[in-house]
């Protein structure tokens, strides 16, 4: 696998892509306002971005927002939301479109996609579409970033200093200790728990490595014993008082960047995820029993 991957160009192209997703996200969007009760809903990457924008859109008090899996989403009327948020790359996944339809008529829905020419556009009252970061390797990067950064910037932040910290983290050097890790846990606090779920599942896909994903104040409930010389804890966000000392104890390499921005932290994972990739000589444009959607039969 060579320098021209579709991975390489699209995880370099993101501080482009999120420039551009946060300006719609700034502008006028049928995303839901202030207040409403919104549940947000997506499939695999998908799902990690949704529930980093609950966490964040439900803690800058802008209302209740609750993050389902398409397929285990509790959208019944006694719920009471005023929105569902779809969230998906391809338009095409089968738990989601199933999620729209059901919907149809009732409970009004906003789908973010890369691909407005798909069956999710027709099924949904609103649509937001990125096609500018719309991907053609398997393992997302841009479009699951931009889809929050999109959703960042409607709920008023700015995405500058974000924007910075992803550009500098596509050129600092991988450590070496990073790329001959045996295994990787990925932790995170509040709306960085759903990054930490996303650095794995990519290191996962891609790599084909070992990696595991906890909320940060409950690694210590038993996943820390997995800690050891030759392994890694990557923190994003917050650091709980005390959890570097406990890791570092276990010879475990510790490993938190506190002055960048989490997302562009995921960027630096996304980096460290094609350089293990190409070290084992697989293609994380292709990965081992995995399709660009999941289109399921019946």
């Amino acid at each position: 696998m060579g320098e021209t991957s579709y991975m390489e160009q699209e995880l370099r192209s993101q501080p482009e892509t999120w420039r551009a997703a946060a300006r719609i996200g700034s502008g006028d969007t049928p995303l839901p306002a202030a207040g409403a009760r919104v549940a947000v809903v997506g499939c695999g990457t998908s799902w990690f971005m949704a529930q980093a924008y609950a966490a964040l859109r439900e803690g800058s008090g802008q209302g209740v927002t609750d993050a389902f899996p398409a397929s285990e989403a509790f959208l019944g009327t006694a719920r009471g939301y005023d929105a569902v948020v779809a969230i998906t790359r391809s338009g095409t996944t089968t738990e989601v479109l199933r999620v729209l339809e059901e919907l149809r008529g009732g409970t009004p829905t906003v789908t973010v996609l890369g691909d407005e020419d798909t069956p999710a556009t027709s099924l949904s009252d609103e649509t937001v579409a990125l096609p500018f970061a719309d991907e053609k390797s398997v393992v997302q990067t841009r479009f699951a970033t931009s889809a929050l950064a999109l959703l960042r910037a409607h709920l008023g932040e700015d995405m500058a200093g974000a924007v910075g910290d992803a550009e500098a983290a596509l050129s600092v050097p991988l450590e070496q200790e990073w790329l001959d890790a045996e295994q990787f846990s990925f932790l995170g606090t509040g709306w960085t728990f759903g990054l930490a779920n996303e650095a794995a599942l990519k290191m996962r896909e891609a790599s084909q490595s070992w990696t595991e994903s906890y909320p940060a104040m409950e690694y210590r409930h038993g996943p820390i014993a997995i800690a050891a010389p030759g392994r890694v804890t990557w923190l994003f966000g917050q650091a709980p008082e005390g959890l570097e000392g406990d890791v570092v104890a276990t010879g475990a390499r510790f490993v938190h960047h506190g002055g960048r921005d989490p997302l562009a932290d995921l960027v630096l994972v996304h980096r460290v995820a094609l350089e293990r990739a190409r070290a084992r000589g697989l293609d994380p444009d292709s990965p081992r029993s995995l399709t660009r959607s999941v289109m399921l039969g019946g």
